[in-house]
């Protein structure tokens, strides 16, 4: 609960745009999370556990209403702060989010993410040849601004800036500006 009111205060002082996971394994948390102000409902490990489940939650509230999330290494999907083995194909795991209208993802490649060393073109560029009309939000390894301009001509939805962004390699002032000339 104490992290929903963190969530609700962030929403009543900005006019972010809000997606918010982590913890999330009930209906009553989804409605927790959408009524305390996030605009969508991050998710992983319980698309994998309870694919029912959450296939329950897209009819109650809609796909647009969730950011579900990939982590992979080698191609496989791992769960529960990438301590679990799953043995999904991620093509496998996109296929079935795109079978429940899911039309946007964020795919983190484990082994780029906090390492600073680019982001995985390889792995995203495949990704994109096989589902092409997915919004997909590159994960892990953006370390500097032509990352950015990369993944976009890959054709990538987004990015997730983490580490780059609190070493000050990427600030604010240049995301904003490449933002407003793309």
């Amino acid at each position: 609960a104490r992290n929903f009111n963190t969530l609700e205060s962030v929403a009543i002082g900005t006019h972010l745009i809000l997606d918010f996971g982590g913890g999330i394994k009930i209906t009553e948390d989804v409605e927790a999370v959408l009524n305390a102000g996030a605009c969508m409902v991050n998710l992983g490990s319980i698309i994998v556990k309870n694919p029912s489940l959450f296939a329950e939650w897209i009819k109650i509230f809609g796909a647009e209403k969730f950011l579900p999330g990939a982590d992979v290494l080698d191609m496989k999907i791992k769960i529960h702060g990438w301590k679990e083995e799953t043995g999904i194909h991620l093509f496998d795991f996109i296929q079935q989010l795109m079978d429940l209208h899911i039309e946007s993802i964020f795919c983190t490649d484990i082994s780029k993410d906090g390492m600073m060393e680019g982001a995985a073109t390889g792995l995203y560029r495949s990704i994109l040849q096989k589902f092409p009309s997915l919004n997909l939000i590159a994960s892990g390894g953006v370390s500097k601004l032509q990352d950015l301009t990369e993944l976009k001509e890959l054709g990538c939805h987004g990015a997730i800036i983490g580490k780059a962004f609190y070493e000050g390699k990427i600030t604010l002032e240049q995301m904003k500006t490449f933002i407003n000339n793309n």
